[in-house]
């Protein structure tokens, strides 16, 4: 069941029937058509002319903001099963679970802004066309693609695509913007952009009349950064997320600790700062509030407001409140951090299960399980390229990237096999699109047979659909404690996280192998702590690989450490020429 509060301003649409245009404190809202009632939220999106509500099931419908009418929402037409929404001042992007993203808008397709077209399949590089995440701006579409480059699309008035803006006002079509890049910050009615590499540096452009970017105050007085510039003195820690209005932006970085803090800059006029005064760059948001034990656990950006949600159950407000979209129970802003009364929660026992979002003056509190939908999780596994070791080239030519370990096992068990069936695999899709590529993926990774029947007769043959691991999978990869999905070894001061998926594949592949780990509670295996460094690259690599990497140097004291571990891990059945191969490396060295 969903559990929805919310707050703020209730016209075009109007979410609370019978009530007033000014909801000043958190109220239940319930989906009108109650078939809809009866599945799990997972995300909102919304800005001025539309609200999108995604559900767990992949399905969506949005509020239209053009009238008060009683029939404003309709479900969204997408054939594909949806990932994520996101939206903009005039625009909606849906990124589906094969990394198409459907967009719709001015900005977007000037002559039918109404309806729903795949931006991801304008991009010219036919292999750089599955996007991993998608966020909007105010006028402008960001798609961060599986090989970790950033596309922009719609208006460029401000530099927010990082190009001269008398050079290029507008495009249609998706244009590179900036290569490694691990996340892609916004928001729905700003006219800047963030990027941050997998280096953890971070980029900004767009508008910056207000210093939003955080420059500093040395670069106050440029109004446009028409480039990605990379921003200087960011707070010191990994940033988890930023999120941007017009004139501020608000990030969240998590420090050795661990501890979250929150950082902002731009005119505090607008309030959502949370500090009265203009800040050039970013500066922490200090308050007896944020001092405690408790942690940050999500917070979202409106218009001109922001909502901090901490692991004490605290809903923590500041900004503007024109229309009650701080839920204090009246119109009056606050500058400063305050913290409002909430009702009684369903689930207010697992807090770090509910979300904030603000969109303009509206607030919501809602409950969503970090899903992890079983089909998502398999299906971004295998584009995920630092895990795939094989590749499939559709008919209109277009790359797939796939693991090999796991289309081993789904294909056939009996090893002396194995190639003729990834021959076979690799003959049906060179004859299909991407999008029938992507759906028989979708099949051998999930088990889903929602597909095409065609299709789906057509490689059943070569598929060994094996209830033992699908049970195994869901029982790890739908458990709402995110912990649970990684298998951690703990060596000396630090963490580190394999998905427990590869591991399960790898234990039903070659029997045997992990069984204690998956069945293991703690999640935590204190077998190789003590391996030296070099030990452990090699562990974690064969992890993946089943191989050992070229050019790290193999020690006798290492072949000693591994040999512990090729009995403790059946390493000598699983490749019995691994073990020689370490021997053969260490004799060639001396």
């Amino acid at each position: 069941m969903n559990e929805i509060l919310f707050f703020g301003q209730n016209q075009y649409p109007k979410f609370i029937k019978n009530k007033s245009n000014e909801i000043k404190k958190p109220i239940q809202f319930k989906f009108e058509k109650q078939n809809e009632n009866e599945k799990q939220i997972k995300q909102i999106a919304s800005s001025y002319y539309s609200t999108i509500f995604l559900f767990e099931n992949g399905k969506a419908i949005e509020y239209l903001n053009e009238n008060d009418s009683n029939e404003n929402s309709e479900k969204i037409q997408i054939e594909e099963n949806i990932q994520k929404v996101s939206v903009g001042y005039q625009n909606e992007a849906i990124l589906t679970i094969e990394g198409n993203v459907f967009a719709k808008g001015y900005d977007i397709n000037s002559k039918n802004p109404n309806e729903f077209i795949n931006i991801s399949s304008l991009i010219e590089d036919t292999n750089d066309r599955i996007i991993q995440d998608i966020v909007s701006g105010y006028q402008t579409i960001y798609l961060l693609t599986s090989n970790q480059n950033t596309y922009g699309i719609g208006y460029n008035f401000d530099g927010q695509l990082g190009f001269d803006s008398v050079t290029l006002k507008r495009t249609e079509k998706p244009i590179l913007m900036m290569k490694n890049v691990s996340k892609i910050f916004s928001g729905n009615c700003s006219n800047h952009i963030f990027l941050l590499n997998s280096n953890q540096e971070l980029f900004g452009c767009g508008n910056n009349e207000d210093s939003q970017i955080g420059l500093g105050e040395s670069r106050k007085q440029e109004f446009k950064i028409q480039k990605l510039i990379k921003i200087q003195n960011i707070p010191k820690g990994k940033i988890i997320d930023i999120q941007s209005s017009v004139s501020f932006s608000i990030m969240l970085i998590e420090n050795e600790n661990p501890k979250r803090k929150l950082y902002s800059c731009g005119n505090y006029k607008f309030n959502g700062l949370g500090k009265y005064e203009h800040s050039y760059e970013f500066t922490e948001i200090k308050s007896s509030l944020f001092e405690n034990d408790d942690d940050i656990l999500d917070f979202s950006v409106g218009n001109a407001h922001t909502l901090v949600l901490t692991s004490n159950s605290k809903l923590i407000v500041f900004g503007y409140n024109s229309d009650g979209q701080l839920g204090t129970g009246n119109t009056k802003n606050q500058y400063s951090p305050i913290q409002i009364e909430l009702p009684k929660l369903r689930f207010n026992e697992n807090i770090s299960n509910y979300h904030v979002y603000c969109e303009d003056n509206r607030s919501f509190l809602y409950y969503s399980p970090s899903f992890s939908n079983l089909e998502e999780d398999l299906i971004r596994l295998f584009r995920r390229k630092e895990f795939c070791d094989i590749s499939f080239k559709t008919e209109n030519g277009e790359i797939i990237e796939a693991h090999k370990l796991i289309l081993k096992y789904r294909l056939n068990q009996n090893q002396n096999q194995n190639q003729i069936e990834i021959e076979k695999l690799q003959e049906i899709i060179s004859n299909k699109s991407i999008k029938e590529s992507n759906q028989i993926f979708e099949m051998i990774y999930s088990n889903n047979s929602k597909i095409n029947p065609k299709l789906y007769y057509e490689i059943k043959e070569i598929i060994n659909l094996n209830e033992k691991i699908e049970e195994t999978m869901k029982r790890i990869y739908l458990n709402e404690n995110e912990n649970e999905k990684d298998f951690i070894i703990e060596r000396k001061e630090k963490q580190y996280k394999f998905p427990k998926l590869i591991l399960i594949m790898r234990s039903e592949l070659y029997r045997g192998m992990f069984l204690s780990v998956i069945n293991d509670t703690s999640n935590k295996v204190t077998d190789y702590s003590e391996l030296s460094n070099k030990s452990f690259q090699i562990f974690e690599y064969w992890i993946y690989s089943n191989q050992i990497k070229d050019g790290i140097q193999i020690t006798k004291e290492i072949i000693e450490e591994i040999e512990i571990g090729i009995d403790y891990f059946q390493l000598n059945q699983t490749n019995p020429n691994l073990f020689d191969l370490l021997i053969k490396k260490f004799n060639n060295q001396n």
